[in-house]
C-alpha cells in the first residue's frame, strides 16, 4: 500500500492571489512559516523554511512550478534517519473567478511504521496550512499563532 494522502480547501480568492500567498516567502510567512522562508518557490530553487513552533530549518527542494497552477517539491521525510525524502504537490483550480481550490498531495514515505507516522504527521500539518491559508487570505487572520 502506497502511503500518500491529498487534503483540500476551497479559498474565496482568485487562483492567482492564493498561488502568490504559498510561492512569496513574504506572505507565505505570515501564515505559515512563521520564522521565514529563504526565497520564492523558484522551479529548481532550495529554500530553507523556519517555523517558530517548531525547531530546526527545513530543506524544500522545487522540482517544478507552474504558475498560479502547480507546486511541486522535495523535503526529506520526518523519520529521515531513512534518508529518503517526500514529494509535495500543491494545486491550484479555479472553482469560479473568486474561489479556488488548493490540492495538497504528499508521497513517497516507506511503508515502514516509522514512515506511516511520519505520513500522518504531515497529513495533520498540511491541512494545518489549508486552513491558516484560508483564514489568512479571507480574513486576515494568523490562525498558527498560539496554535501549537
Amino acid at each position: 500500500m502506497a502511503l500518500e494522502f491529498l487534503v483540500q480547501a476551497q479559498v474565496a480568492k482568485p487562483r492567482g492571489e492564493v498561488f502568490d500567498a504559498v510561492y512569496n516567502p513574504d506572505k507565505l510567512s505570515k501564515y505559515f512559516t512563521t520564522a521565514g522562508s529563504g526565497g520564492a518557490l523558484r522551479e529548481g530553487s532550495k529554500v530553507i523554511w523556519r517555523f517558530a513552533d517548531y525547531p530546526g530549518d527545513i530543506a524544500v527542494s522545487v522540482g517544478k512550478v507552474l504558475p498560479n497552477e502547480l507546486i511541486v517539491f522535495e523535503w526529506a521525510a520526518e523519520d529521515a534517519a531513512s534518508g529518503y525524502n517526500t514529494r509535495v504537490e500543491i494545486a491550484f483550480e479555479s472553482k469560479t473567478p473568486t474561489v479556488t481550490l488548493v490540492k495538497i498531495t504528499e508521497s513517497g514515505w516507506r511503508e515502514t511504521p516509522k514512515g506511516l507516522t511520519s505520513s500522518y504527521n504531515n497529513c495533520q500539518g498540511w491541512m494545518n496550512m489549508a486552513c491558516c491559508l484560508k483564514a489568512w487570505l479571507e480574513y486576515g487572520i494568523n490562525l498558527r499563532e498560539g496554535f501549537f
